[in-house]
């Protein structure tokens, strides 16, 4: 891109993006701190001294942000179809579909909505090897619930403040505990060590090793902030025996379930970083400890927080319950301002709950019959057991990310797949090279190729000074100490796909370089699909197929690495969806293309980063000659061209992309065959920031002209 093109295209942006609520409307000591700069004495992530990790509970990505401005949401362009040529989000429940609804309720983020089905069995069962089609039959129909920003605007007002991750998987199609393990360890004890795996919330005692005893080792400070409730030992995991959802950690802090913490005494430092914490029960508040460490700067490197149930935002807790307390945590953290010139907070949820979510998760394929993978997945494949079918331990459902910090600000979404072990390589990143051995051993081969370490999310080099500004939250302080009864989610009569705020939000860089092509092996009536990824970071594929029964097929590459596979059938019908709404769409008619006189056009694409290109190479292999159409699905109001393809001939189109922010989504038709279609969608990475797809959210109309000027 142009630095003009960039420099028009970011200021229309700028004005989409908007400002948030008056500055006036923030704590006097947040709007102190947030004004101030990022420790920026490097320019690099070494600048960043404590990390901050809060997991909340249970609640799917487009449950949560589905309809927030520039993210890959409910106005995603390229959705996957179900069988039958529906879109995701139709998804059925036996004499019709469900499609995702808001909940009519009063205050519905102060409501009790219910808690749904979130075990391994159901949730495998809803996925449905990745067909994605089983999600009301196994969760209810209250799975299609989903929130606006009116329901919960202090998470959108930190999402359009900071930086939201919208490709940020919980690891394990599963429970909470399997998934804070992850978080916590890397795994579940995959290779059957120290009592694992585990894929259920036994809470039976495991003797893996987890990685805040390989920070203990390495000489970098942890602690667990907490409320003891009635107390953290063997007999009080949740703080509490009976029914006190009020005090507590709900049972969040994991670590309490492994025995090397269990054994250990006060005063060593497992016991002291873990199994000690505030006691609400005697008039400490949640966040003393916190306060005062922050305010004696003593902070250590790496903490992690556990809510209370109450406060934890699991399915049938009030949302806003957990935004009074995140924004406490946040109040705590920017009481010093020097200090949180020096830390990144970390909001994510540890799985889904049992609520929908669009985007279909990576995984790891069990055999060359569902795919291929390029990187070792060994410790990826659960066996089964009498009770749960094997299965892909994870990606699991989307969750939501948020990442705040004197790093992140300015509005961005950053689409890098990550899931709950991203947040160990983070901390491996920054603290590695200061200290030996943090490498955590226990993250799988094909789990590292495919997530990233959270770094694409910062900019590091030149922090945003702006002052995001954030609403007050006080009128979500719990009224009383009960546990409401559950409120219903039943989906309206009248059905409609829900709206996706318009506009555009600004998007980091990220990693990737890679394609998918494909080609007719004439001898073998056999189609090809071609994959290659040339970027820094490793990338997974869905396909799917629209005239088959069988599939879909995932394949992993690493990165710098290439693989192929086919399908045979006279008629193919193929989609390979990757990362960042990566899309290629391939169909037509074999035996046709490969007949006597039949025409035989394929395409293959190169970027052209100094002109702002996309470079189409059409080949026709067949001996008959064709006319091509190329036409814009989005972004572009461009007329159709007609090329001309003779037998044997090779043509070179320039298709210009910058202008668009170097997103493009195309399709090309054929003349001899009407079942011809390949469709090219997706965003060139340039090493610089962008923005979000701007076909999102704009109901399938063409958008813009053809600049953005």
């Amino acid at each position: 891109m142009t630095s003009k093109n960039r420099r028009d295209f970011l200021r229309l942006a700028a004005g989409s993006i908007g400002a948030a609520s008056a500055f006036g409307m923030l704590p006097p000591g947040i709007r102190k701190a947030l004004a101030l700069p990022a420790n920026n004495v490097t320019g690099t992530i070494n600048d960043i001294e404590h990390i901050v990790i809060l997991m909340q509970e249970n609640r799917s990505f487009d449950h949560y942000f589905g309809t927030l401005r520039g993210v890959r949401g409910f106005g995603d362009p390229r959705p996957i179809q179900l069988p039958g040529g529906v879109p995701v989000w139709h998804q059925p429940n036996g004499t019709g579909y469900v499609l995702p609804f808001h909940p009519q309720a009063d205050n519905l983020g102060l409501q009790f909505v219910q808690d749904l089905a979130h075990d391994w069995q159901s949730t495998h069962l809803a996925w449905n090897n990745g067909i994605y089609d089983q999600w009301v039959p196994q969760k209810g129909e209250a799975t299609m619930a989903y929130f606006t920003r009116e329901d919960i605007p202090f998470h959108y007002a930190l999402a359009d403040a900071f930086t939201i991750c919208d490709a940020y998987h919980c690891s394990l199609l599963g429970p909470t505990d399997p998934n804070r393990y992850y978080m916590w360890t890397g795994w579940v004890g995959n290779d059957g060590s120290g009592g694992g795996p585990v894929i259920d919330n036994a809470e039976a005692g495991y003797d893996w090793s987890t990685y805040p005893e390989r920070l203990q080792a390495a000489g970098v400070s942890w602690k667990i902030y907490q409320d003891a409730g009635e107390g953290l030992d063997a007999a009080h995991y949740w703080g509490w025996t009976g029914d006190a959802p009020y005090i507590g950690n709900y049972g969040d802090n994991s670590l309490l379930y492994f025995h090397q913490y269990q054994n250990s005494q006060p005063g060593d430092p497992l016991f002291q970083g873990a199994l000690i914490g505030t006691n609400a029960l005697n008039g400490d508040g949640f966040f003393d400890q916190l306060q005062a460490d922050v305010t004696n700067g003593t902070l250590p490197q790496v903490s992690w927080i556990a809510a209370p149930e109450a406060y934890s935002e699991h399915g049938n807790w009030p949302a806003n319950y957990g935004a009074w307390y995140v924004s406490q945590v946040l109040d705590v953290l920017t009481s010093n301002a020097d200090l949180w010139s020096k830390t990144v907070f970390i909001i994510t949820y540890d799985e889904n709950d049992g609520f929908f979510d669009h985007v279909p998760p990576p995984y790891a394929p069990a055999n060359a019959n569902i795919g291929l993978s390029t990187v070792d997945i060994a410790n990826e494949i659960y066996p089964g057991d009498a009770d749960n079918m094997a299965g892909p331990y994870g990606l699991g459902v989307r969750v939501p990310m948020l990442i705040v910090s004197p790093w992140t600000k300015g509005g961005f979404v950053c689409s890098q797949t990550f899931d709950h072990t991203s947040i160990i390589q983070f901390i491996e990143q920054r603290f590695g090279s200061q200290y030996p051995g943090l490498m955590e051993s226990n993250i799988t081969a094909w789990r590292r190729a495919i997530c990233g370490d959270l770094t694409a999310a910062f900019n590091f080099a030149t922090p945003d000074a702006t002052l995001p500004e954030l609403p007050s939250t006080a009128g979500y302080v719990p009224p009383d100490n009960d546990r409401h009864n559950d409120f219903d989610a039943v989906p309206p009569i009248d059905q409609a796909l829900p709206k996706q705020e318009p506009g555009l939000r600004f998007a980091r860089a990220l990693p990737y370089a890679f394609d998918v092509s494909g080609h007719i092996e004439a001898g073998s009536g056999r189609y090809w699909l071609d994959f290659a990824n040339t970027g820094a970071a490793g990338a997974a594929f869905q396909i799917y197929s629209s005239n088959r029964s069988d599939g879909p097929w995932s394949y992993t590459l690493g990165s710098g690495t290439t693989t192929t596979d086919h399908w045979t059938g006279n008629e193919y019908a193929l989609s390979a969806y990757g990362p960042n709404g990566f899309l290629r769409m391939f169909s037509g008619d074999l035996a046709a293309a490969i007949a006597d006189g039949g025409a035989n056009p394929e395409v293959t694409t190169s970027y052209d980063a100094a002109a702002g290109n996309l470079v189409l190479q059409l080949q026709n292999t067949g001996s008959g000659d064709c006319v091509l159409s190329l036409s814009p699905n989005f972004y572009s109001n461009a007329a159709a061209q007609a090329i001309a393809l003779a037998a044997g001939q090779t043509v070179t189109v320039n298709w210009p992309i910058a202008a668009n922010a170097n997103w493009y989504d195309i399709s090309l038709t054929s003349d001899s065959d009407p079942r011809y279609l390949r469709r090219l969608a997706g965003h060139f990475e340039d090493g610089n920031p962008s923005v979000s797809d701007p076909a999102i959210g704009i109901d399938g109309d063409r958008i813009f002209g053809d600049s953005f000027e």
